[in-house]
């Protein structure tokens, strides 16, 4: 790590809300727990205790590292607010680091795809080509060799797919501090105005903003 103060990374795009924040020649220092509708609740509170567990003031941030998705509304919204609102505050950069490229992040070979929800019965498939939605019923179409991983997808998804799943979520925290740290020493951290998340699934009525997967939902 260079003279920078720490990274803090904050996802909220899966079930499993995770905090983790770098150490000088140690292990990063995580914390997840199974969210359930409470990031608002939870989220700042969090961060706050991190934080004083590792004696980091938050002055001494050099970052915040936020997972963009595809995840689902409620708690993507909380986690890009609350990390935009620390970097707003703090005055330090903002990297947006896409959840799925995290999950995905490994050898080249071979493929890898990514299956999530999308709602109680749709589900989203990420690959090289982008994210597609995969309606009710539909199954993902691979290329040969493709190593599949599912989150939050239990009973719904391969169960093999599944355990490399949750392997995967397992090292959320640190991989996006270092995928986080790559962007920053290119010089290519975030516009806070322009960051936006991936949303997989709206609430009723809301309509999709740039950056959010391109299919529309009957709002009735």
């Amino acid at each position: 790590m260079s003279a920078r103060g720490p990274l803090l990374a904050i996802d909220t795009a899966t079930s499993q809300a995770v905090v983790a924040l770098e150490r000088p020649g140690g292990e990063p220092l995580v914390v997840a727990w199974p969210a359930a509708q409470r990031h608002g609740e939870e989220l700042l509170a969090t961060v706050e205790r991190l934080l004083a567990d590792a004696g980091v003031a938050p002055t001494a941030l050099g970052a915040i590292v936020v997972g963009s998705g595809p995840g689902a509304f409620t708690g993507l919204r909380v986690g890009l607010a609350t990390a935009k609102g620390l970097a707003h505050a703090l005055a330090i950069p903002i990297v947006g680091i896409a959840t799925a490229a995290a999950l995905l992040d490994g050898p080249e070979a071979p493929p890898r795809a990514l299956l999530l929800p999308a709602g109680p019965r749709d589900r989203v498939l990420v690959d090289r080509a982008g994210a597609h939605l995969l309606p009710a019923g539909s199954e993902p179409s691979l290329e040969p060799g493709t190593e599949l991983l599912a989150v939050d997808l239990d009973g719904r998804a391969p169960a093999a797919a599944v355990t490399r799943g949750s392997a995967a979520r397992d090292r959320l925290g640190p991989t996006l501090l270092r995928l986080g740290a790559a962007r920053l020493a290119a010089g290519t951290a975030d516009d806070l105005a322009q960051l936006v998340p991936e949303y997989v699934s709206l609430p009723r009525g809301v309509t999709t903003l740039a950056g959010a997967i391109e299919w529309s939902r009957d709002p009735r």
